[in-house]
């Protein structure tokens, strides 16, 4: 059955005539015949790939069907913008792809996007484990976002370009030991997205970042791309809605045309990409759109419109548009019709090409690209030559004299989040970094993590090594998605041809005094620990802070790793381990690195192993100094590594006592001990095994949490009951 728009598009092109030849003295910002020529051939290419998507599907061969269908005018920003400019794309943004593809020799776009509709393991960018529109080459960043959570980044690198620039022209050592980045500093960040996306909460704080970074004198050279199509799925947006919303914003240049036409597309994004890179600011380009074959494969879009609307938006079709305009430069609709279906053509013999090529093969072929490690070149990065006895820390301490280490060694690292610059930390953690390196290496954000993770995802893709804070474990949960499907999946869907290495800071945890409540004492660590790819290590004491705080930094460089230091906050100023004034607790930075995935002998014992891990373990110490009074011999395991769990150390630590008490701060369900049990019995551990944990319960304020909290009386409690049962 013949589809209604390919038949409704190919009789209204065939009608065309050639009305007159090419003028030699086209108004200024008008489109060349040869730039028209480009932009038909993209969409019609778009257009005949989205048909393709279907039959793919259809036949088992595909498995992506979200298309570009109305939405093709996107290929004529394509050419109103550099080539150089970096891109992070809607997902309806085809045209755009191939329109940039086409000012690139050798790139073979249409191939691409097929491997990538059949999840073929030689598509270029992704390899395979997703459809995206992506290319180094092409300076396209890949997103997999379907809720504009790609704007966060998109602003991060419009705030992190212009700074990488700045401290390379002052600091050689950036010149010349590290890459430039990769797009020039003149260049402006494209992001587009759809009318739907833009009332996200993350487009919304993402948009207001770029204001306010703009508002204080910041270069912000983003153009942001509204393509409205009117619809959500099946959830129309109000008319006018986007004009109210983004219309009238201070600090936001707003241009805004019908996104069918293709001309008015490329005068209007020629006008919005100039006054972007000339001013550096922020500028909003509002497309008005159609959306053709629904939403994706699954939708009917029957079921919300009607027939007659569907139809009604056929003579908006953008590439009839560009046809018509070829038309006025002398291109007969024959003409057209014959390259319309010469794509069509190309496109099966490439399919034909691609049929039984190879598809992901194993488990490690999918993850290959989502963590690489390479353990001695991070050690020998990490590791301090001839280390100097340095004077005993509290942990605080400790952290932060490796950040003023790490600012001083590395010209590339940059330190931010809310209070950290001029205050130096709730905690003063970064007191001091900010005077001694200057505001453009430390210095304050706004109060939204999903900008402080979109900043330090933007500034690792300008060549930086972002070290962001979060201020509490607890006001990090509304912005997980920015680690989750934007961080950690970076390097996994582009076979590491892009990375976002960073070192989240996240101070956490329970047990701090005279401040509660479960915003500032939140044991809440499962949603770290399930993110793939991602390293969560948590340090006790100072010295483990500074050698895990060095590996994560050069596991960044190296790897490009994204990391979490989840920094237990009842214990950065504590000084004392089993009695007032023995200053127990306070240590010694030797310079060494903590290899990830190792665990830390905190004392040996020959009766029981105590696997525990941040405030757990000068509890646990404390308990073994008590047991041993009774006789016992406690040996104690600080974890230090919550992801991945340092397996082998453990069961090690197990086997050598038959006995396992798993002292986990965390809650009951959920918790790190889950992992613990889940490695022992896995790797085959046969003696017993004891777990005591916090309850299931957020924490409340004063001494009403030690109600919930883990304690030393429930640990030694649980040790002498271990210590009863005969080991099998």
């Amino acid at each position: 059955m013949a589809d209604p728009l390919e038949t409704h598009l190919r009789k209204a092109i065939a009608e065309l005539t050639a009305r007159r030849s090419p003028s030699p003295g086209a108004p200024a910002g008008a489109l060349s015949a040869a730039q028209l020529s480009g932009i038909f051939g993209a969409q019609a290419a778009s257009r005949q790939l989205d048909t393709v998507a279907r039959e793919l599907q259809a036949e088992g061969e595909g498995f992506y069907t979200i298309g570009s269908s109305g939405h093709e005018s996107n290929a004529a920003i394509a050419y109103a913008l550099r080539p150089d400019d970096p891109a992070l794309l809607h997902y309806r943004s085809g045209g755009f792809y191939l329109a940039r593809a086409a000012q690139h020799p050798g790139s073979t776009p249409i191939r691409d996007i097929l491997q990538g509709l059949m999840g073929l393991a030689d598509e270029p960018i992704a390899g395979g484990r997703h459809k995206v529109f992506g290319h180094p080459e092409l300076n396209v960043i890949p997103q997999t976002s379907t809720i504009a959570s790609h704007l966060p980044r998109a602003v991060g690198l419009a705030i992190g370009l212009p700074r990488s620039y700045r401290l390379r022209r002052h600091d050689r050592r950036l010149r010349d030991d590290h890459e430039p980045p990769p797009w020039p500093e003149d260049a402006i960040v494209v992001c587009s997205f759809g009318d739907a996306s833009a009332n996200h909460s993350t487009a919304i704080g993402a948009i207001n970042s770029a204001l306010n970074t703009a508002h204080r004198g910041l270069p912000m050279p983003i153009l942001f791309i509204c393509e409205d199509n009117g619809y959500g799925i099946s959830v129309p947006t109000p008319r006018g809605w986007i004009e109210q919303a983004y219309g009238a914003r201070a600090g936001l240049d707003y241009l805004s045309c019908d996104g069918t036409d293709t001309e008015a597309v490329y005068a209007t994004a020629v006008d919005a990409a100039e006054r972007v890179r000339r001013t550096r600011r922020p500028a909003f380009l509002h497309l008005h759109c159609v959306r053709f074959g629904a939403h994706a494969g699954s939708d009917a879009e029957i079921a919300y419109r009607t027939q007659r609307q569907i139809e009604a938006d056929y003579d908006r079709d953008p590439l009839l548009a560009t046809a018509r305009a070829l038309a006025d430069r002398g291109v007969p609709g024959e003409q057209l019709i014959e390259r319309y279906d010469g794509l069509r053509r190309e496109i099966d013999r490439a399919r034909g090409e691609l049929r039984g090529s190879a598809r992901l093969g194993s488990a490690a072929e999918v993850m290959a690209p989502l963590a690489p490690r390479h353990p001695e070149r991070v050690a020998t990065l990490a590791t301090v030559p001839e280390p100097v006895e340095g004077p005993l820390r509290t942990l605080a301490e400790s952290i932060n004299a490796t950040l003023a280490q790490a600012l001083e060694q590395d010209p590339g690292v940059i330190i931010f989040g809310e209070d950290v610059g001029v205050k130096g930390g709730v905690y003063g953690v970064t007191r001091g970094l900010a005077r001694r390196h200057g505001a453009a290496r430390v210095f304050d954000t706004i109060l939204d993590e999903q900008s402080i993770l979109g900043l330090a995802l933007g500034s690792s893709l300008a060549g930086l090594l972002p070290i962001p804070e979060v201020q509490y474990l607890a006001y990090l949960h509304n912005a997980i998605d920015q680690l989750r499907g934007e961080a950690a999946t970076q390097q996994f869907f582009s076979r590491g041809r892009f990375r976002n290495p960073m070192v989240l800071r996240l101070p956490g945890l329970a047990y701090q005094k005279g401040f509660g409540g479960h915003f500032h004492n939140d044991n809440a660590v499962a949603s770290l620990r399930d993110i793939p790819g991602i390293v969560v290590g948590c340090p006790s004491s100072g010295d483990d802070a500074a050698a895990m705080l060095r590996t994560l930094i050069a596991g960044g460089r190296v790897d490009g790793t994204v990391s979490i230091l989840l920094e237990p906050i009842a214990l950065y100023h504590r000084r004392d381990l089993l009695e007032a004034g023995d200053d127990g607790w306070l240590t010694t930075d030797h310079g060494a690195a903590a290899p990830i995935g190792t665990a830390r002998e905190r004392r040996a014992g020959s009766d029981l192993t105590m696997i525990t891990f941040g405030n757990g373990v000068p509890m646990s110490l404390q308990v073994a100094h008590r047991l041993a009074a009774d006789g016992v011999d406690a040996a104690v395991l600080d974890l230090r590594w919550l992801s991945p769990l340092p397996v082998d150390d453990l069961l090690a630590a197990a086997e050598r006592t038959g006995r396992v008490l798993i002292v986990d701060e965390t809650r009951h369900a959920g918790g790190v001990g889950e992992g613990v049990i889940t490695a022992l019995i896995e790797g085959g551990f046969g003696g017993r095994i004891s777990r005591v944990a916090s309850l299931d319960s957020f924490i409340p304020l004063g001494a009403a949490a030690g109600h919930v909290l883990l304690g030393p009386p429930q640990i030694e409690k649980a040790a002498h009951a271990l210590l009863a049962e005969p080991i099998r």
